[in-house]
């Protein structure tokens, strides 16, 4: 077998490796991780099996290049951007939660799938572990601002205040509060404001 192609370097290798995570977000979307085989990717995205394998050598690798190409698409880098140049660690907070309302529902398909996945495949608790990971990276460095700013409230430290900011990075809440409870955008931005901000900030 062919070596996979870890960065193609010309447009047309390019084109076909972005039509092929975007087969296996549809996929997994649509019908689950049970679903998404190298065949059935290579169906979705109109390419022979073949070109799978010159991107991809398994269902691990492509699984493992999704999470990048999912922020990619949905502009992820940009959206934390105002996070992290903040000029403070108050307005940093702000500017998370307006990130998550901007950019957590945009996701909500794919959690879904993440959710419904059977926990013992590997590939999916892969996935989820690297988005757990990144999640709690931010969330960390959010807190650790907070905290280096005297602006921690008690009795918050950087640990629980993380592990909470993680916590509510929750599709659920977005589903209940959007979608159940049918709250537009500005009202669910506004309420969360204020409830970030008086629970994590002194």
């Amino acid at each position: 077998m062919p070596p996979a192609i870890d960065d193609p370097h010309n447009a047309r290798s390019r084109r076909t490796r972005d039509a092929l995570l975007a087969a296996t977000r549809e996929i997994l979307e649509s019908d689950g991780f049970d679903a998404l085989t190298m065949a059935e990717v290579a169906e979705r995205a109109g390419v022979s099996r073949r070109a799978v394998y010159l991107h991809f050598r398994s269902r691990t690798d492509m699984v493992t290049a999704l999470f990048g190409y999912v922020a990619g698409r949905e502009g992820l880098a940009e959206s934390l951007s105002e996070v992290w140049e903040a000029a403070d660690s108050t307005e940093a907070l702000r500017a998370w939660v307006r990130h998550l309302v901007r950019y957590h529902p945009r996701l909500t398909a794919m959690n879904h799938a993440l959710n419904r996945v059977d926990p013992q495949d590997p590939d999916a608790a892969r996935h989820k572990t690297t988005v757990m990971t990144a999640q709690m990276d931010n969330c960390r460095r959010i807190a650790a601002r907070l905290a280096d700013e005297g602006r921690l409230a008690s009795p918050w430290t950087v640990d629980t205040a993380a592990d909470m900011l993680w916590s509510l990075i929750s599709t659920d809440l977005f589903d209940r509060i959007l979608v159940d409870r049918a709250w537009p955008e500005e009202r669910v931005l506004e309420h969360l404001l204020v409830l970030y901000e008086s629970t994590f900030v002194r």
